[in-house]
């Protein structure tokens, strides 16, 4: 079995920006190195290259485009960012929705270029959907728990077994993901426990005082 994924999405919040970023991904390296789950990153653009040169963690895009290289300005290209050394990238995040067309384009390249795919969705419908496109994880998160202090895995804890029982039926390579509201251990043991692969989160670690000591704290009951 797969180790659980812990991703913490740095979004553009100002305690993550710039030197902020790399104390937030040197703490998540110790964390990972002190208890063998895998946590990932996904910082700014402009933080992919020097995150991905001073740390072993992955390192996540926070979104990319379906356009190709070329006359196309403005866009976040795949290959762009796996020139950065993204090892992935966030797909349809809830403040970057995209259209199906494009998520399929988008997974599609993502996979072409050799880099992981996370899609995320706000039901179980779209969890379905999104599960027959073959992304690497289908990230269920609640649009209307995102960034809040009450966990999707203790208040909707069926959007989470409905999706975890929607995906592996449309296709069990996917792995799972929840998110909104996660901000302990127990958030993530729940969440494991309710057949998820791991958990993606953002604020409850960024804007912790003490990013490490949240970390050690989401990994405390696996």
């Amino acid at each position: 079995m797969a180790k659980p994924f812990i991703l913490v999405n740095l979004k553009t919040y100002q305690e993550a920006s710039g030197q902020r970023a790399h104390a937030i991904a040197g703490a998540a390296q110790q964390v990972a190195d002190e208890s063998g789950v895998e946590i990932g990153i996904a910082p700014s653009y402009m933080n992919i290259h020097p995150l991905s040169m001073h740390y072993t963690l992955p390192i996540y895009s926070q979104h990319v485009d379906a356009a190709p290289p070329g006359a196309n300005t403005g866009s976040v290209t795949v290959e762009a960012i796996r020139e950065a050394g993204a090892s992935g990238s966030l797909v349809n995040h809830s403040e970057r929705r995209l259209t199906l067309a494009d998520i399929e384009a988008v997974v599609s390249r993502l996979k072409g270029a050799g880099l992981v795919s996370v899609v995320c969705t706000n039901n179980v419908a779209t969890s379905a959907a999104a599960a027959a496109l073959g992304p690497d994880f289908v990230a269920i998160e609640p649009p209307e728990l995102i960034g809040g202090n009450v966990s999707v895995s203790s208040a909707n804890p069926g959007i989470i077994t409905g999706t975890v029982e929607a995906v592996r039926k449309v296709n069990p390579a996917v792995r799972i993901l929840t998110g909104a509201g996660i901000h302990s251990g127990e958030c993530v043991k729940t969440a494991i426990d309710l057949g998820t692969d791991g958990v993606l989160l953002a604020s409850g670690v960024v804007k912790a005082k003490a990013p490490i000591a949240v970390l050690r704290d989401l990994v405390s009951r696996l």
